[in-house]
């Protein structure tokens, strides 16, 4: 491989790094990155507020939609829909449909859901 770094023959830091996660991931499996990824979600959540948060799934969901097609989000939303419908029961469905109604609520009036509503009727035409 090219040193692109001119570091009279040594691995820049990119290819060390690269080597190193490749032999990481040679030597471990999912539940070891599971609990990694727990440890590290742990830790950062002591330090971190909700914005913080809000701000870097803002990120990630823009950099994965420019990577991503309409196809995709259909497959993984209906693998995260089968594997949470293996978890969860009756009233855990009727309690997050309440809040996520109420959190649509405070953000809609009464000529968005006539809008919505208009539109539903028309789509069994």
């Amino acid at each position: 491989m090219a040193n692109n770094n001119n570091n009279n023959g040594k691995m820049s830091r990119e290819e060390r790094g690269r080597k190193g996660g490749e032999a990481t991931s040679n030597n471990h499996d999912k539940e070891f990155y599971q609990e990694i990824g727990r440890k590290g979600g742990e830790a950062t959540s002591d330090n971190h507020d909700k914005e913080f948060y809000q701000e870097i799934g803002r990120k990630g969901g823009e950099a994965t939609s420019e990577n991503h097609d309409k196809e995709f989000y259909q497959e993984i939303g209906s693998k995260g829909g089968e594997a949470t419908s293996e978890n969860h029961d009756k009233e855990f469905y009727q309690e997050i449909g309440r809040k996520g109604g109420e959190a649509t609520s405070e953000n809609h009036d009464k000529d968005f859901y006539r809008e919505i509503g208009r539109k539903g009727g028309n789509s069994n035409d």
